[in-house]
């Protein structure tokens, strides 16, 4: 399915270089920022306290986070916790204050600014939980690179694989450095969004990298750059439509999605955006500078053993 097709090859490499300056001097800024600033770990990483409470009609979260900023809380978290009237109130780690005077403390505000409110539960979330979880999360997204390098060396030439992962790289580290910058809030479900953009700008690669090699065989007379052109432009209406949709559903859960999606959704929005300029822009010409040619996806006659010099058989 197409949406228009263009005939004429856009020239993208005749820019590669500024295109991999471009990226260089973000990829720095954003590491800078992660060294400088770090990332705001939520509750679930630093430990913390829970505290679940029940309405009996639709709780107004609103009037929650404004009872809690009335009283004084801050860096809290507010969300509906399997129906719309439960709620999940999370709290950072302070060391004068045990789990059950912070209860009662939400507790009373809430009585006083969102009245109804019947407590659940109250639990505490250690440090060394939290601890764990962040040891978890690191190793998943390990893994998770690992499992992408194995797959792109069986699938392509070591080129090929080593260009991807780089631009899947970039665009993990842009997105933490994003966080970091602006110290917007970093949970497990933001590091779900950066496992998922993982995978996502991958898929564009592959893509690309398919059209590349099948260019190469069946089109001869075609330098490295003009074969990574036709590839990119070849692919461009697919990619609008992929990305297009993809793009939409993730700006509505962005909008409409609440206080309980937006950073996720905010981190999947900016791995869409840099996912495309990776796997276009980046993981290209990378290709193209690590020496990819014709030669080495046609395989070479064999030569039978009763054969002479001049290819006939004794």
């Amino acid at each position: 399915m197409e949406f228009f097709r263009i005939h004429k090859d856009i020239p993208f490499m005749r820019h590669a270089l500024k295109f991999n300056i471009i990226s260089l001097v973000t990829f720095l800024l954003a590491v800078v920022f992660l060294f400088s600033k770090g990332l705001h770990l939520s509750v679930e990483f630093t430990g913390g306290t829970l505290i679940e409470v029940h309405y009996q009609q639709a709780a107004n979260l609103e009037q929650i986070r404004g009872a809690l900023g009335k009283a004084g809380f801050n860096d809290y978290a507010v969300q509906n916790f399997g129906s719309s009237q439960d709620v999940m109130i999370r709290l950072p780690l302070k060391a004068d204050q045990k789990s059950a005077q912070i209860g009662e403390s939400v507790m009373a505000s809430l009585n006083v600014e969102a009245p109804g409110a019947e407590l659940r539960r109250v639990e505490f979330v250690g440090p060394q939980v939290g601890k764990e979880l962040a040891e978890n999360g690191a190793m998943a997204l390990l893994l998770v690179i690992i499992g992408i390098v194995i797959y792109l060396a069986i699938r392509f030439e070591w080129r090929f694989s080593i260009s991807a992962i780089i631009a899947n790289l970039h665009d993990v580290i842009i997105i933490l450095g994003f966080f970091a910058f602006f110290q917007w809030e970093f949970s497990l479900s933001v590091l779900a969004a950066v496992l998922a953009v993982l995978g996502y700008s991958v898929n564009e690669s592959v893509v690309v990298f398919d059209r590349v090699r099948e260019t190469f065989k069946k089109v001869r007379g075609l330098t490295t750059p003009q074969v990574l052109d036709h590839a990119i432009t070849s692919t461009i209406s697919r990619t609008i439509i992929t990305h297009g949709s993809t793009q939409l559903m993730v700006l509505s859960m962005l909008i409409f999605g609440g206080e309980t999606l937006y950073y996720f959704s905010l981190a999947l929005t900016i791995g869409i955006l840099f996912g495309i300029y990776s796997s276009v822009l980046v993981a290209s010409p990378l290709v193209m500078w690590l020496g990819v040619s014709r030669e080495q996806f046609i395989s070479k006659p064999k030569v039978s053993d009763g054969a002479n010099d001049d290819g006939a058989v004794v």
